[in-house]
């Protein structure tokens, strides 16, 4: 029987001659994108900024097939990680000045080698072989302007394509986060190699490895949060409360599922913190929701109504006389999402206003198109979260809003508006699968009488100018000029759903072919709208195709309302959102920055609070700039970050928290301390 060992390392440890890591050649190209890249780091900073020096940060764990006594070890989960996490310190050891400290940061990279012996160094880890020299080039031997200046399309795999868009991102992160303060980055280094902390689960036998690797990515009726807080919230009721209790909250697991229940404790939790969360489920429904509740106001005020909301909200099941059939229409639109990230602010006004259905269907239309705005452009779950944070504060402080009077952060800003526009009108197909489905589809649904169904697993996009017609071809008696050939290809006019399989001989047929024998059902229609349109088109002429994106875009416009509204005027303020605190603010110059009468401050500090910040806070308190929690006046600090520290209770760098409702940071949008 293969023996199995798992141990927890700091990445000091795992980044070390104890560890050389093979990627074998059966495992799938590195793949993460930007936005995992740019998830990681925010998350890494996030916890270094605001988290104690006590606390660590759990990265997951890897899978490794590796003898005890051999320091080579095939990687049979954790590839990703172990790829970007190099990425990380090539670029952390790119913005540093030091030789030594820069030296010291590329032991993480690679094994020192022996001039003197002729023994070269050795990288750390090894990817693929088509990738691994190309990595080693410009990632390990920390040669990134050079990498920079490749254009991408000469790079012959999508897994070194990734490797520079990622390390050019996390360039820019850097240098928006740090701004060249040395001392900073080796501390942010220090927390790296010190605090971050992966599990390796290693065996000699692949197939040991395997069923690890099966077993922790299966699914079972282990232990939930849910399990442990249910028996301490019951066990704290009186006990002839316990029974009747416990029958409530089984019921509303029951209705919801083991997960659906957990799902909506996650939910809850983000309430309460309005921030992505930081550490396990369990520690942080604990410290923000349990700590702020009793037992019974914890089931009856807040895990019942948000269960039942959870569930209107999940199954489109909405009742009410009026406006119910079209606020599950939304609710349809907003669970094809491709994720739940605006679940949280759907649940917490549906319990503040569960008989007002005028409102709620105004509040579900908006928020839809704010959940299709962060889709379609592709923003990162930070983004995501941070931008509904905004909705979660109003809502909470704005308790007795209503349709006479709205609340204001679920609109699109000037700016969405116009990014959004503008991605709707760049090249749609070569966006991933899942968004320009749901981009066609959501057009065909604006377009049509409700009778599509867009559930159907055999969905596909196809080209009506086909992407590469046959030498010959009409196509190009039509489309003479191959640079107007390339700029339509790809976008929204030019593209048609269809219920069918591919069909690769299709290209070849000239427009009226394609309609007949490509486009059409038995019935002689199709069953989207969008596509009957093009049915009746007798040509397919760059004029039509640009007539066709400018009506396109404007019913994109038109639902989505995203015409540009002249009466919005003046300078927009910054934001914060977290921990309870919530604030308004602006720059006066680059030294000095004023939080606006009204704003919260959370209720306590954490663990290790500076104590400049500890005793400004009390001070303002104490001379009644600061009111049971709200500031009484407007009140200017020295800069940003103290603002941002006094507010949140914790560490904090005001130039990447304080944003703009869109969220444009206050450093990137053109802080005033900001050299950008």
């Amino acid at each position: 029987m293969s023996e199995i060992n798992g141990h927890e390392y700091q990445l000091l440890k795992i980044f070390s001659s104890d560890f050389e890591y093979h990627i074998p050649a059966y495992q799938r190209p590195y793949a993460w994108t930007t936005e995992e890249t740019n998830t990681l780091f925010d998350d890494l900073y996030g916890f270094f900024i605001s988290e104690n020096e006590d606390e660590n940060y759990f990265l997951g764990s890897i899978v490794l097939i590796k003898e005890n006594t051999d320091r080579k070890a095939d990687v049979i989960d954790g590839q990703q990680r172990l790829t970007t996490l190099t990425i990380l310190f090539s670029v952390l050891a790119d913005n540093l000045t030091d030789p030594k400290k820069k030296a010291s940061c590329m032991k993480r990279l690679q094994e020192e080698g022996d001039e003197l012996a002729g023994i070269a160094s050795l990288p750390r880890v090894f990817l693929r072989e088509w990738d691994q020299e190309f990595f080693n080039k410009y990632i390990q031997n920390v040669n990134l302007s050079d990498l920079f200046k490749i254009d991408p399309v000469t790079l012959d795999t999508e897994a070194k394509r990734h490797i520079q868009e990622n390390c050019k991102s996390l360039s820019v992160k850097f240098k928006e986060t740090f701004h060249g303060d040395e001392a900073e980055l080796l501390k942010f280094s220090g927390f790296l190699l010190n605090r971050c902390y992966l599990v390796v689960v290693s065996t000699p036998s692949q197939a040991s490895a395997f069923r690890v690797f099966s077993v922790m990515n299966s699914r079972g009726l282990n232990l939930l949060p849910t399990d442990i807080i249910k028996s301490e919230t019951i066990g704290k009721l009186p006990t002839d409360l316990q029974r009747s209790y416990t029958d409530k909250w089984e019921e509303l697991e029951n209705q919801v599922g083991r997960d659906g229940f957990n799902e909506v404790f996650t939910h809850t939790r983000t309430i309460f913190t309005m921030e992505k969360a930081k550490k396990n489920l369990l520690d942080e429904f604990r410290s923000f929701v349990v700590s702020e509740t009793t037992p019974k106001s914890l089931i009856d005020d807040y895990l019942e109504p948000y269960t039942l909301a959870y569930m209107k909200l999940k199954n489109c099941a909405y009742t009410s006389t009026k406006n119910a059939e079209e606020i599950n229409s939304y609710l349809y639109w907003l669970n094809k999402s491709n994720n739940y990230d605006w679940m949280p602010p759907a649940i917490l006004f549906m319990t503040l206003h569960p008989d007002d259905s005028d409102y709620l269907l105004w509040f579900i239309r908006k928020l839809e198109r704010l959940s299709s705005y962060l889709q379609v452009t592709a923003q990162d779950v930070n983004h995501r979260m941070a931008r509904y944070k905004f909705v979660l504060a109003e809502l909470k402080e704005r308790l007795n809003s209503s349709l006479t009077d709205p609340i204001q952060n679920i609109e699109l800003t000037e700016w969405e508006k116009e990014e959004f526009l503008r991605t709707l009108n760049g090249e749609i197909y070569t966006m991933p699968a899942a968004r320009r489905n749901y981009i066609i589809q959501r057009l065909d649904s604006f377009v049509s009488d409700g009778g599509a169904t867009y559930n159907t697993k055999l969905f596909t996009i196809e080209h009506v100018l086909p992407q590469n017609p046959s030498a010959g071809s009409a196509w190009f008696d039509l489309w003479p000029d191959a640079k107007e050939r390339q700029y339509w290809l790809n976008r929204i006019a030019n593209l048609v759903p269809l219920t069918r399989q591919r069909n690769s001989a299709a290209q070849n047929y000239d427009f009226k072919t394609k309609k007949e024998k490509y486009f059409t059902t038995k019935s002689g229609t199709s069953s989207y709208q969008l596509t009957t349109q093009v049915l009746s088109i007798d040509t397919w002429s760059p004029a039509i195709v640009k007539s066709r994106q400018e009506d396109m875009l404007d019913i994109f416009a038109r639902n989505w309302d995203l015409e540009k509204d002249t009466e919005r005027k003046g300078k927009e303020s910054f934001l914060l959102s977290g921990r309870g605190g919530s604030a308004t603010g602006y720059p006066l110059d680059s030294d000095n920055f004023i939080v606006y009468a009204g704003s919260k401050i959370s209720k306590d500090v954490t663990d290790g609070y500076p104590q400049n910040y500890a005793n400004l806070r009390d001070s303002l308190i104490a001379d009644g700039v600061i009111v049971d929690g709200i500031f009484a006046h407007d009140y200017t600090f020295t800069s940003s970050s103290a603002a941002a520290c006094i507010i949140l209770g914790r560490s904090a760098n005001g130039r990447k928290e304080w944003t703009l409702l869109d969220g444009r940071t206050y450093g990137k949008y053109g802080g005033l301390d900001s050299d950008d």
